[in-house]
């Protein structure tokens, strides 16, 4: 495993809590041989963190639907491109009711799904108490950390 690929500017793009990346950043220099024990300390810190530090991590993503500069974001919407009109409307609709009702944007690991699969996602989970979804949120966001850590480590 190439630990030099795992600066701070990458660990943030994998993961926008600063908090998960001082922690990764000082348990990778003595703790790290391999992906397999990359993955299991990058879930042990996410899920040791507060609901603030999983909150500055989903600010730290676009509205599904929305433009993003970024490769990674752009690339695990790329489902969104292909979308009907009326599901990326319906989408930045429904987007702006969960912010309202949960008080951020609604984070889907949105890789391989369709438009009209991350709506769908979105509606089911508008149903869910505020402490549901917010854990249910903090697992979409650790799968997408696990997505984009695969990501540094395939160069």
């Amino acid at each position: 495993m190439n630990a030099e690929n795992l600066n701070h500017e990458t660990l943030l793009a994998c993961c926008g809590s600063q908090e998960w990346v001082r922690r990764m950043a000082v348990a990778l220099s003595a703790r790290v041989h391999d992906a397999e024990g990359l993955h299991e300390l990058a879930e042990g810190i996410w899920w040791s963190l507060t609901p603030e530090d999983w909150l500055e991590a989903f600010a730290a993503h676009p509205q599904i639907g929305e433009q993003s500069s970024k490769k990674w974001s752009a690339q695990e919407q790329a489902g969104m491109s292909a979308a009907s009109r009326e599901t990326a409307d319906s989408m930045a609709l429904l987007n702006a009711v969960y912010r309202e009702r949960f008080g951020y944007i609604f984070i889907v690991c949105a890789t391989g799904k369709s438009g009209e699969q991350m709506r769908q996602l979105l509606e089911q989970r508008m149903a869910h108490s505020p402490e549901q979804e917010l854990r249910v949120a903090a697992a979409e966001q650790a799968k997408i950390m696990h997505l984009r850590l695969d990501k540094v480590l395939a160069g």
